[in-house]
């Protein structure tokens, strides 16, 4: 028995149900921001993952101020 505190290993890759559970979206819209090349992913046999990089990516852009001082996905002028 290890006396270590053990956390749960994270994730390499998300399917697109749990991307779509993670920003409470559809999961057609995850397929459209794929499809659109807003995010990535690579299909597997069929199926689509979201790689857990472009998701900590896509937050980090979201949350991270600009030189404006204006964070990222707040752009555009709209408030």
């Amino acid at each position: 028995m290890s006396t270590k505190s053990e956390s749960p290993a994270r994730p390499t890759f998300y399917d697109v149900q749990e991307v779509a559970d993670m920003f409470k979206m559809s999961r057609m819209t995850v397929y459209r921001a794929i499809s659109s090349g807003e995010l990535a992913a690579v299909r597997i046999r069929g199926r689509w993952l979201v790689p857990a990089r472009a998701i900590e990516a896509l937050i980090e852009k979201a949350t991270t101020p600009d030189v404006t001082g204006v964070p990222a996905g707040r752009a555009g002028g709209f408030t």
